[in-house]
């Protein structure tokens, strides 16, 4: 059964990467949220998609120049502020959500954001509920090194030959790309692999019926409640 994970929480209606918009996603019936992680310059872990702040908050810089102390006092939309990694967990922990975490490292990758994620998820016995991502391949073969209990996949915004024998070498339980470059044929390769599609970002009516149609395990979508809409959970 094809799962609905919200992109950011709920970011067609509330700030994304916010505590708001991913308690709202909780409202509704999402299997897992989506979100991104980077490492500010004292090392707190946090949730924010770009490398800076400057399209979603109020504030200008990048993320690896800033103390969380100077981060948490800007304005990400509705009065809300940038959340760490902890205070997510902390609103989570106790729901059957997944979640999966986007390391943020391929403009920046930075030095031992994988351990300090894995540690954080150790402590509150999270392994079966975590699926890591990442654009940065290298990153992905790091977690599954350092963790391999915790599920890790790639993301790709390309289109690939063989991707789902490329994913399955590497030892990655799933492979996250573009829905544009999801066809029947490369959908089959994929699954004959053993390999899990976790698509983004699914935001029409058409697209989530076609692919939820073809068995695609995952859509990450900006609109949770639409998407339970066609799953038939509403």
């Amino acid at each position: 059964m094809t799962k609905n994970f919200a992109h950011r929480g709920f970011c067609t209606r509330y700030p994304e990467n916010t505590l708001l918009s991913f308690q709202k996603a909780q409202e509704t019936k999402c299997d897992g949220i989506e979100m991104d992680v980077h490492l500010a310059r004292d090392g707190e872990v946090v949730i924010i998609h770009d490398e800076t702040v400057d399209r979603t908050t109020n504030g200008k810089g990048f993320i690896k120049d800033m103390d969380y102390a100077e981060i948490r006092k800007l304005d990400a939309g509705s009065g809300e502020h940038i959340p760490t990694l902890d205070e997510y967990f902390d609103l989570v922990e106790r729901t059957p959500l997944v979640t999966n975490i986007e390391m943020k490292n391929s403009m920046f990758w930075y030095r031992g954001m994988e351990e300090k994620v894995i540690g954080m998820i150790h402590k509150r016995k999270l392994e079966d509920r975590i699926i890591f991502s990442s654009f940065n391949h290298f990153s992905m073969l790091k977690c599954k090194k350092l963790a391999p209990e915790i599920r890790a996949g790639f993301l790709s915004y390309s289109w690939f030959i063989d991707v789902g024998a490329y994913t399955k070498k590497h030892g990655m339980e799933s492979i996250h790309p573009d829905y544009c470059s999801l066809t029947d044929e490369t959908i089959a390769e994929i699954h004959n692999q053993g390999i899990k599609i976790y698509t983004y970002t699914v935001n029409k009516r058409k697209d989530m019926e076609r692919l939820a149609g073809l068995g695609v395990d995952c859509l990450i979508t900006n609109d949770p409640a639409l998407l339970d809409d066609v799953l038939g959970r509403t």
